[in-house]
């Protein structure tokens, strides 16, 4: 039996079609929770919190049905006065009887025969059914598609026929033991559903708004539905598909947020069902499986939080099992503590993403936060004991008077209350008492297994034709040695490549591949945010354990005897220890397999060895063996290894589908692992250590050998350790993974081109979308390199060569690249010579080469049959065609000013439209009709994001990904920031310049929303953009972002260009943009969606036929970015970011810039030559025009494709045929989305306003306000900003004060000019992008409590701020000031990650600080009252990037009058205080420094003072000299 329907019964949620998989779809949400200290239960707090639930109608969605929500919900405890009241049936005491609201069957006749298998099911559980009660509904209040798949839904009422030991029915937790096994069974045995079944709580949730959910639900309106406690929440599907199962509450639980390591928590679940053991439950196979196939994330977790409680641990310590805050690299933590969290590392990996989570168990009532604070909580206590916690600040009103405290979730720590004491308990009691519940430091310190400490082994050197001889059975090539293990082994940090992949992809290639090939990383985009692992490394952690695991439901000694790893890579002498690791003579606690097989005999003898391989390990473990290390080692002429992977995948599944999993660690001896991604599939795979033996054999070969001659051979495996272990660490923060249990079994990869029936048994759970080839290709791959090591005809010597490769740079004799120097010669010439005969022999190269399979559009045929041609001259003219192409988004910064401008000016005259990149736009340009870029972007850098940049931009695009490297930040050398870039980027010269990984103010769905909203209302008349990078999943995601009201979707393929990324991550994220884009037209049409949003696709675009496919498959248009700049002169020699570039395109350097040759007209050509191709595909195709073949996918077949040794396995059927659609149904834009702007708080400001907009002059505006109102004065700085260019107005033309909780993002790009004071407080990104104007927050005037000890603002405040100033009297959450780079702001305590990534401005901080303070700050200036150095970046400190100063006379004044600036607008006695005695507070001031900042201005400071040019060669040389660019 299938479990799927339990969740999927009463939904509307389609099958798997096409493209489109529902396993994708992803929710984000508000929740909040309302709670009372008094100890008596009330209606009072129901309606409370049902307040607070509309009051986050903005954080929910609605789909294409305004009448559906995505789901809301609440959960309190037991009603019982109102439940004796509605029931026809006696009902024992409370809390000894059990409840829960049902989801049946509407058919009368199913329902009745589901109702007495329930009761029979309540029987044989030792329960006695007191009866049924219709809960009343009303239908009518909620929309068509919630109404189709709406249940019946009865409440079901049961006690126990069990006595406790004083002889009463059982009651309480016990009781809900019982209830719990009655529900699991029904769910299994009967596939119905329960919103809950306790009697301590009660859940009413649905497919409803957070407007509908009291009117549906008629009952929480009864003045007689009572509780001391509510949770409630409001659910952001990316679908419009209603699901009531997957409304929350769920039954202990709500959730906002992602678990991004969902896939391994559940292998791992599974994995541990066979030793579950639980007196208190009983025998839990009848309940199994714990977490239920088909379930959210959040669904899973509350399932396994319930399991942890019902097993005998209380609620909190549950919940810090699963989410542990970030102990491993604390500092500042007890003992006793991270003793609790290291033991319980080794019973459970975390389940790992943002989450804000809010839990209950009838008493208590808690909420707790990811250790990464990636999502919002705050909270108020008021006086007469009522608490709140929710999303957002301001959800319900209170006199100020009556507020005792405000304040935040914090990242890691638990906020609790007891409603039975009536009391609050803190963070740190509630930790300290678990932490000494049990010896968990002493089960530690007798039971594990230090690495370090095991005795050491003898080293073996092999000889070079060994290593050579090993090289070519495992397929290496020179440029591998060359371009990743070199750099690698010199420098510990993986390599960087430049302008993207135009290779083959595996499947398409005629060289044999890896089998790591076949798979691309899966990568955070819009619904979680990936993580940065070099500036927030204090929250991730490489360590792990291995060995045998045990009862997850008890406790003890043996849980801790495991070897702990420090890291995920060993070397061969550490691997060696463990393989000796034996506790007596005899016993064999490690054993070795290894993976060799007959390759004579074929792919059959592969399979029976893996199958062989499965049996080894199961008899290893009966004999006893803790560690098992899968090694291919020791190959021959006779024996070929099977590949590493495959043998971990079918080992790892084999044992957990067999329930033996836990019993064993796995280890993997492997001689194919060379690169980062290698290991990476590895460890997702199941394996908990990997030691690449030959890549470190090939380092001291190298060093030996006098190939690298600056590292011992000892340093270089060293640093081929740390570099594949740091890059494991960025691919899992790609994922938002945190820590490396977490990924460990994960499986974070899509396979692209491998057969289903091959994935299905060896990495069971893994999207392949198109099928591909099997293990019989897989065999002939590892076939054709082990024929290349022993060859027949004679024997190979350590001096011959390897295979050239060729991948990553193209060779005569290497991998075939679309551009290479016959196609880019071609182009060239073409588009210089204004020859479109020599274009077409271009094309013509470039769709042979595609058509001889090196793309996937190269298998698709155009079906030119199917309708009757059209003359050419009746189709679209060019000058029409072109409009709808626009260049990429190349950075200022990382090409040069005239390759910039020339595609600027060659787009403007189309009518086109060139994209700015992140790094800005200089103000002359900006201005310039013929210069200027239409579209903006804005990435994570926020690079020149400005009031100014953003209003005058057609287009506003957001940049949540790039192609060649998405889930990672851009990344801007210091030898290419000289001082004209700089100036634009509002950074230093010389200085390097990275964006973070994440956008700071998108965590989730509903973020990205906001972020759309706040640029929409930034420059009304703009489109705004969302850039989406393909991979499996995509659809969802473009539903979400269209449900978040983006106007546009981009889909970038896996290969698009960069100046600058990792070479794996070039290579191995991402997929195609046909598979990306086909799933982006199916999704958004299965919803109902394709006519609100303009698609568009870019990535590796070259010719007519591939803008025609494009079309076919549902763009509407089409960027280029690589075939331009080839036009303008790039010849392809991939070094952007080092600045060598020697025809002056993808550099600063004034020398080489002079060696750009390209001109505006050659780029027109391009343009023109592609749109002459494309109407001649229209006219042959039978299309007028290019938006008649829209989405006409049933015009490309795959007939011509495949007759290829691998490719003629893969099924492009889910691409060209999809789910089934009528005519009717749109397959293009056809409506602008509805962004409600008459609606925003701004229009009454500027109808206030309009005077002093247009003449100058005063106005003063008061105004209430609440957090329903978000980016309030961004629309009335548009206004300022369109009027009065750059500088805005002069300082206080407009003044606003408004009174009560403001929404998100109050005053983002605010211009000079408008000041906007608030007084009461503010949710997240005050003061984003701050343009020149000032906002002041302080709290009411009313307010009695201790305003620099409560929380005035949440997180990311300051974002991208670029001028203007900031006070704030109280404390902010996490990342205060990030990417800050020109405005001032004062605060009076931050959160962890404060002034990340700082490159200009002034922060002075008057209180307490985070963790993490100054992570990549390269600019600007901080005082930070009593700041201890622990809590600066301990990298920063250590490398000596930032110094710690006390402040000098110029800073004591600086100090004095921001001061004083401070307490006038806030009335901060924390300022006055300070003022009074001034000395005495400077002395406790610690200036923060950047120290190549400091040295760079005072360079260019004493150039002026010299008057020499400070811009000039002589200075830039010695900026250098001085930051070591």
């Amino acid at each position: 039996m299938t479990f799927q329907q339990t969740f999927t019964r009463f939904s509307q949620i389609p099958g798997r079609q096409g493209l489109y998989d529902p396993a994708h779809e992803k929710d984000a949400c508000g929740l909040a929770m309302v709670a009372t200290l008094r100890g008596t239960a009330g209606h009072d707090i129901i309606t409370a919190a049902l307040d607070a639930l509309r009051n986050l109608e903005h954080r929910g969605a609605v789909g294409s049905d305004a009448g559906t929500g995505d789901g809301a919900g609440i959960i309190t405890q037991i009603p019982d006065a109102f439940l004796r009241a509605v029931t026809d049936f006696e009902l024992p005491a409370v809390g000894r009887y059990a409840v829960g609201n049902a989801f049946l069957p509407t058919d009368p006749t199913a329902r009745s025969g589901i109702k007495r298998s329930i009761a029979d099911i309540a029987g044989e559980e030792g329960l006695t059914v007191l009866g049924w009660r219709e809960v009343p509904v009303r239908p009518d209040e909620v929309g068509t598609l919630a109404r189709a798949a709406m249940p019946a839904i009865q409440a079901f009422y049961v006690q126990s026929a069990r006595s406790s030991a004083d002889g009463t029915p059982l009651s309480g937790i016990e009781l809900d033991r019982q209830t719990f096994r009655l529900r699991k069974r029904a769910e299994r045995e009967l596939e119905i559903y329960f919103a809950s079944l306790s009697c301590r709580t009660l859940v009413y949730k649905g497919m409803v708004t957070t407007l509908q959910l009291e009117p549906f639900y008629p009952d929480l309106s009864d003045e007689r539905f009572t509780s001391t406690l509510a949770l409630v929440h409001s659910r952001y599907s990316t679908n419009t598909f209603p699901s009531w199962p997957l409304a929350q509450p769920f039954r202990m639980i709500a959730h906002n947020g992602e678990i991004n390591t969902i896939q391994g928590n559940r292998n791992w679940m599974r994995a541990r069902q066979s030793q579950l053991e639980s007196e208190l439950l009983g025998d839990l196979a009848p309940v199994l499986p714990i977490v239920t196939p088909g379930a959210s994330d959040s669904a899973s977790f509350d399932e396994v939080v319930e399991l942890l409680t019902l097993s005998g641990r209380s609620l909190p310590h549950s919940v810090m099992m699963m989410v542990p805050e970030a102990w491993e690299n604390q500092t500042e933590m007890d003992a006793e503590r991270r003793d609790f969290y290291d033991y319980h590392s080794m019973l459970m990996e975390p389940w790992d993403g943002p989450a804000a989570i809010v839990f209950t168990d009838g008493s208590l009532v808690g909420a707790t936060l990811d250790r990464n604070g990636l999502r919002p909580g705050r909270f108020v206590i008021t006086d007469d004991g009522l608490v709140v916690l929710a999303s957002e600040i301001g959800v319900l009103d209170f006199d100020p008077a009556t507020i005792v405290r405000k304040g935040r979730l914090r990242p890691g720590k638990m906020f609790l209350v007891d409603t039975v004491a009536g009391r609050l308990i803190e963070d740190d009691e509630i930790k300290a008492e678990l932490a000494a519940s049990e010896p968990w430091g002493d089960w530690l310190e007798e039971s594990r297994i230090k690495l370090a400490e095991l005795p050491e082994r003898e080293h073996i050197v092999h000889p070079p034709a060994s290593v050579v001889r090993r090289q070519r059975t495992f397929g290496y090539t020179e440029e591998e040695l060359r371009l990743l293990l070199t750099p690698m082994a010199r420098f510990g940090a993986e390599p960087l490549g430049a302008m993207g992949s135009d290779t083959p992809i595996a499947v398409l290639s005629e060289r044999p591949r890896l089998l790591f090939d076949y798979f691309t990383q899966q990568f955070a985009q819009v619904t979680n945010p990936p993580l940065d692992s070099i500036r927030e490394q204090l929250v991730t952690s490489l360590g792990s354990s291995v060995g045998p695991e045990h009862n997850l439901l008890s406790s003890g000694p043996e849980h801790a005897r495991q070897v702990s790893l420090t890291f995920p890579v060993i070397d061969n002498d550490e691997l060696a220890k463990i393989q000796h690791i034996d506790p007596m003579p005899g016993s064999k606690s490690t054993v070795t397999v290894r993976g060799l097989y007959r390759f004579d005999e074929g792919v059959n003898a592969l399979r029976d060895r893996l199958a062989a391989l499965n049996v080894e390990v199961d008899r290893a473990i009966e004999d006893g063996a803790r560690f098992i290390v899968l090694s291919d080692r020791d190959s021959n002429k006779d024996l070929a290894p099977i590949p590493s992977l495959l043998m971990t995948a079918s080992v790892h599944h084999h044992l957990t589908r067999s329930e033996h999993r836990m019993k064993v660690g796995l280890l993997v001896e492997a001689g194919d692992v060379r690169e980062v991604h290698h290991v990476a599939l590895l460890i997702g795979y199941g394996a908990s250590a990997v030691n690449p033996y030959l890549a470190m054999e090939s380092c001291e070969n190298l060093v030996r050998s006098g190939v690298i001659t600056d590292v011992t051979p000892e340093k270089a495996v060293a640093n081929v350790i740390k570099a594949l272990g740091k890059g494991v660490l960025k691919i899992m923060s790609k994922m938002g993974i945190s820590t490396i249990a977490s990924y460990s079994g994960a499986q974070a990869f899509e396979a692209l081109g491998l057969d289903e029936t091959f994935i299905e048994e060896y990495f069971t759970g893994t999207t392949s979308k198109l099928g591909g080839v099997g293990i019989e290709v897989i065999q002939a791959e590892n076939l054709k390199r082990h024929t290349s090591a022993y060859p027949e005809d004679a024997a190979v010597t350590a001096h011959e060569r390897l295979q050239t490769g060729g991948e990553y740079q193209w060779r005569r004799d290497g991998s075939p690249h679309l551009f290479n120097p016959e196609t880019v010669f071609r182009l060239q010439h073409a588009t210089r010579t204004r020859r479109y005969d020599i274009f077409r022999e271009y094309t013509k190269l470039v769709d042979d080469q595609a058509e001889t399979l090196m793309t996937l559009r190269g298998m698709f045929g155009l079906r030119t049959d199917r309708r009757p041609s059209v003359p050419l001259e009746e189709v679209e003219s060019v000058a029409s065609i072109v409009k709808r192409f626009s260049t990429g988004a190349m950075s200022y910064g990382s090409i040069s000013q005239e390759a910039h401008e020339t595609l600027a000016i060659a787009m403007n005259s189309l009518g086109a439209k060139s994209n700015t990149g992140e790094g800005g736009e200089d103000l002359d340009r900006l201005l310039d009709p013929e210069r200027r870029s239409a579209i903006k972007q804005v990435a994570s850098g926020r690079f020149g994001v400005t009031s100014m940049y953003l209003s005058h931009a057609d287009d506003i695009q957001i940049k949540l990904a790039q192609g060649a490297k998405p889930g990672e930040g851009g990344q801007l050398p210091a030898t290419k920031v000289y001082p004209w870039v700089a100036r634009t980027r509002h950074g230093t010269p010389g200085v390097g310049l990275i964006s973070p990984p994440p956008h700071h103010d998108i965590y989730s769905i509903e973020d990205l929303k906001q972020l759309i909203f706040d640029l929409k209302r930034a420059n009304p008349s703009a489109r705004i953009h969302t850039k989406l990078v393909s991979q499996s999943g995509i659809g969802a995601v473009a539903a979400g972002v269209a449900k978040a009201l983006s106007d546009v979707i981009l889909v970038s393929g896996h290969d698009g260009g960069t100046g600058a990324s990792p070479v794996n991550s070039l290579k191995h994220a991402g997929t195609p943009w046909e598979l990306g884009l086909a799933e982006t037209q199916q999704t958004l049409m299965l919803n109902g969606m394709r006519d609100r949003v303009v698609v568009q696709v870019d990535g590796q675009l070259k010719t007519g036929r591939d803008v025609v496919i494009g079309a076919l498959l549902g763009a509407e248009e089409f960027g280029f970015a690589t075939a331009p700049l080839i036009v303008e002169g790039c010849i392809m020699m991939r070094v952007c970011h080092l600045d060598t570039c020697p025809v002056g395109v993808a550099t600063q350097n004034p020398e080489l810039r002079k060696r750009f040759t390209g001109k505006p007209e050659f780029v027109v050509n391009f343009f023109e030559f592609i749109a002459q191709e494309v109407r001649e595909y229209l006219a042959e195709l039978g299309f007028r025009t290019l938006g008649e073949a829209i989405g006409h996918h049933e015009l490309l077949d795959t007939a011509r494709a495949i007759n290829h040794w691998k490719a003629s396995g893969m099924d492009l059927s889910p691409i060209l045929v999809g789910p089934d659609f009528s005519d009717a149904e749109p397959r293009q834009s056809a409506r602008e989305q509805e962004h409600e702007l008459e609606k925003h708080f701004d229009v009454q400001l500027i109808q206030q306003a309009a005077g002093v907009i247009e003449r100058g002059g005063h106005v003063a505006i008061d105004l209430p306000i609440r957090n329903t109102e978000r980016a309030v004065g961004t629309m009335l700085g548009h206004e300022v900003t369109m009027r009065h260019g750059v500088n805005g107005l002069p300082d206080g033309s407009i003044e606003v004060t408004l009174t009560g909780s403001a929404g998100q993002s109050l005053g983002a790009f605010l211009p000079g000019g408008i000041t906007l004071r608030l007084e009461g407080d503010s949710n997240d990104y005050v003061g984003k992008g701050l343009s020149g104007g000032r906002i002041a927050v302080r709290p009411d005037r009313r307010s009695l409590f201790p305003a620099e000890r409560n929380v005035i603002a949440g997180n990311v405040i300051g974002y991208g701020a670029t001028s203007g100033s900031l006070f704030l009297r109280g404390i902010v959450g996490e990342r205060f000031l990030v990417r800050n780079s020109g405005a001032t702001a004062v605060v009076e305590g931050v959160g962890d990650h404060a002034l990340e990534y700082m490159t200009g401005g002034l922060a002075l901080i008057l209180g307490g600080t985070g963790r993490n303070l100054g992570a990549g700050m390269s600019g600007g200036t901080a005082y930070v009252y009593g700041l201890k150095r622990e809590r600066v970046n301990a990298e920063a400190l250590a490398s000596g990037e930032l110094e710690l100063h006390d402040l000098g006379s110029a800073d004591r004044e600086i100090l004095r009058d921001l001061l004083e600036q401070h307490q006038t607008e806030t009335g901060s006695a924390v300022a006055a205080r300070m003022l009074e005695n001034l000395d005495e507070s400077v002395s406790r001031f610690v200036k923060v420094l950047p120290r190549d900042y400091a040295a760079v201005q005072g360079i260019r400071a004493q150039a002026v003072a010299d008057g020499i040019d400070p811009d000039g060669t002589h200075m830039w040389n010695r900026i250098l000299e001085v930051t070591g660019g």
